[in-house]
């Protein structure tokens, strides 16, 4: 493990802990920034994200450039045992920039340019963009890329976003002549034979719009991967930028949750570490275990994308201001959930924000200093803890979670089922579909990686695709080299519908899948809201699992082949029909889930699937109801015990363990207060 591993940071190879700084805010109030030196001294932050929106700041006018107030604050900050995490400033331009070349501003998908405003309002395709960004990309590396306090490039701030104007428009075609070639190719590829839209020139190709062309599935679909393709050739050029003047400092790119504007699976490539912004809706009902098993998911994604771990770039220490609801953290939520992070792979716990802003649109976000100014408050004690407790773990520093199960969640089949008008436009619920079979791993304290359908299956005992309705390229192969070698792999309703480009499989669903699932879906039944069926036992299905499970919402009719059932429909017309299917590939197993079912059996299923398949979970022994146990391994198997319940609750051990925070040992059973988390060895 420890050959294997490489420091995010190389320069300062430790926990960070942090957040996002703006001294820019604060330039007239020199007694301000004197305090927060020693206010992060006494939290235990040894990291601080510095001119993330500070571009006014740095060139207050075209080519006039201001760094000595930068030089001076990462100068006391590195003096004082605390180092950078620097921005380019590319999230939001200046004011000089949109008024003197308002190319740089974006169009929207009404084709009216937006006016100067809030952020993320440019245009990545723009080449007077390109060139201002260049620049004081170059002229920040220049400065501060050799200075023994900054450890990692932050590029700019959560990309997001798509521009319409002309130069995007021609990009575009651009962009699709490349992958098509000809426009007989596109219009095959597209079906624009389809209420005759066929294309007759390249000029007559428009990004969607909602006065215009938007239900050309395959147009939507390229116009969204040319969005993410536009995006990531960005931000190659923001990283070449600062690279080219000292390749060693890594770059990174705050991500965000379920955002599926972009294609993190192929922007990961162009970053050296993967970060990302997390900020859960705790306390909003009364069981946790939801929110808690949502974010555990998206933990487990950002450390799948380049199978190590990752960063936390933002999180609250208290509440945001954006919410429906600004919820505070209950006692003991902060440090369970930082370290919930922790457990899923990241080395770091950093905020949004430091100190508050005094005015404009974020002056209420949580921050680890509030407008008070000062250490004793609650949110203080919170943040300081944590600082304490990455200080006592840094022996699992160069450790990673290791995971024998993959959870396939895949942006562009995401877009392709949120799109395909059917079977269900009140709620297809691609999304919560995969989460409710991650939660029921999560229930059962097991690690999982979060891929998607262009990873490599080989590593794995376990492949789980919940509603695959798009096949892409290559997937079904390794599928079924997956299976033929020995792998099980579980695949749900709603799957093999399409190609690549949204057209459907000719000659029976699931397309490709056909031969390895073992069985032919003919059509699926949408049920209303409130409507159920059932999916009851038969055959050989494991004796561990209900005689019946209630169904709902969608329930696909399908035909055994060589697969045989394990449960079938007990109501309506297609009572009797297979629900649940095994299906003997090589020298593997594939199951096929025809319906939506109620939680229970997610659970009842994978516990009994993961012990024929010999994944062990990592705890040994039954865990209560909103208790889970995550692991990372390195020199040691580091288990952390995370109780997202208000109650107290225990768990009997099979050996004597010792908690690193506490210095505890346990032996016997473990107990755990409301809210409560262990690490323990």
């Amino acid at each position: 493990m420890h050959n294997e591993f490489k420091p995010l940071t190389p320069k300062f190879p430790k926990f960070v802990h942090g957040g996002d700084y703006n001294p820019d805010q604060w330039l007239d109030h020199p007694e301000i920034l004197e305090e927060d030196i020693k206010l992060m001294k006494e939290a235990h932050c040894n990291c601080m994200s510095i001119g993330i929106f500070a571009w006014a700041t740095l060139e207050p006018e075209e080519g006039v450039y201001r760094f000595e107030w930068l030089d001076s604050v990462i100068d006391n900050l590195y003096n004082n045992g605390i180092y950078t995490v620097l921005a380019t400033p590319s999230g939001a331009r200046p004011h000089w920039m949109a008024k003197k070349y308002p190319e740089v501003l974006r169009v929207g998908p009404n084709r009216v340019r937006n006016l100067f405003g809030k952020r993320h309002n440019h245009c990545y395709t723009s080449p007077i963009y390109r060139e201002k960004v260049w620049q004081i990309n170059t002229k920040l590396a220049q400065r501060y890329s050799n200075h023994p306090g900054v450890i990692l490039w932050h590029l700019s701030n959560e990309y997001s976003g798509d521009c319409h104007c002309e130069l995007c428009q021609k990009a575009f075609r651009e962009y699709l002549k490349d992958k098509y070639k000809t426009l007989d190719n596109l219009n095959k590829a597209w079906w624009t034979s389809f209420w005759s839209h066929t294309y007759t020139d390249w000029s007559q190709i428009e990004s969607p719009a909602p006065h215009g062309e938007d239900i050309v599935h395959g147009m939507n679909l390229d116009w969204n991967r040319f969005v993410t393709h536009q995006t990531s050739d960005f931000i190659k050029w923001e990283a070449k930028a600062v690279k080219s003047v000292n390749p060693d400092i890594p770059t990174t790119i705050n991500m965000m949750m379920y955002f599926d504007g972009l294609n993190y699976q192929v922007i990961k490539d162009d970053i050296d570490v993967i970060s990302w912004d997390a900020y859960p809706k705790w306390h909003h009902v009364g069981d946790e275990t939801q929110v808690a098993s949502e974010f555990a998911m998206y933990h487990d994604l950002m450390r799948s994308l380049k199978d190590r771990p990752f960063m936390l770039m933002e999180s609250t220490p208290s509440m945001t201001n954006w919410q429906e609801v600004s919820k505070l953290k209950r006692p003991g939520m902060h440090l369970l959930s930082s370290l919930q992070a922790v457990a899923h792979g990241s080395n770091s716990v950093q905020y949004f924000q430091w100190r508050k802003s005094r005015g404009s649109s974020e002056k209420l976000h949580g921050a680890v200093v509030d407008h008070y100014g000062k250490s004793d408050t609650r949110v203080f004690r919170d943040v300081r803890d944590v600082g304490i407790a990455l200080e006592k773990l840094q022996c699992l520093y160069d450790s990673n979670v290791k995971a024998k199960v993959a959870l396939i969640f895949d942006v562009e089949n995401a877009w392709g089922v949120n799109d395909s008008q059917g079977p269900r436009n009140c709620g297809v619920k691609y999304k919560e579909t995969v989460l409710a079979h991650y939660r029921a791993l999560w229930e059962l304290g097991v690690s999982v990686d979060i891929i998607d359908m262009t990873c490599d299956l080989s590593k794995y005992s376990v492949v789980i695709a919940p509603m695959v309705y798009m096949l892409r390229d290559g997937f079904s192969d390794r599928v079924k080299k997956f299976v033929s070698d020995g792998g099980s792999f579980v695949m749900t309703y709603w799957s093999g519908i399409v190609n690549e480009t949204d057209l459907c499989f000719l000659g029976g669903m699931p397309g490709e899948m056909m031969d390895v699932m073992g069985i032919r879906s003919e059509e699926i039944d949408s049920l209303y809201d409130g409507e159920t069926n059932c999916i009851v036992k038969c055959g050989e299905a494991p004796d561990t699992m209900k005689e019946k499970y209630t169904a709902s919402e969608l329930c696909d009719l399908i035909h055994c082949i060589t697969a045989k059932p394990l449960y079938t429909y007990g109501e309506d017309f297609y009572a009797g029909m297979a629900a649940l299917t095994e299906n003997d590939f090589g020298k593997g197993k594939s199951y096929y889930i025809a319906s939506r079912n109620e939680p229970a059996f997610q659970k009842d299923f994978y516990r009994e699937l993961l012990k024929r398949t010999d994944v062990e979970p990592n705890f040994k022994g039954e865990l209560p109801y909103g208790v889970t146990v995550g692991k990372r391994v390195g020199d040691k198997d580091y288990l952390f015990v995370q109780n997202y319940t208000k109650n107290e609750q225990t768990l009997t051990l099979d050996r004597e363990y010792t908690d690193i925070l506490s210095g505890e040992k346990y032996a016997g059973t473990l107990s755990l207060k409301p809210y409560d988390v262990k690490v323990i060895i």
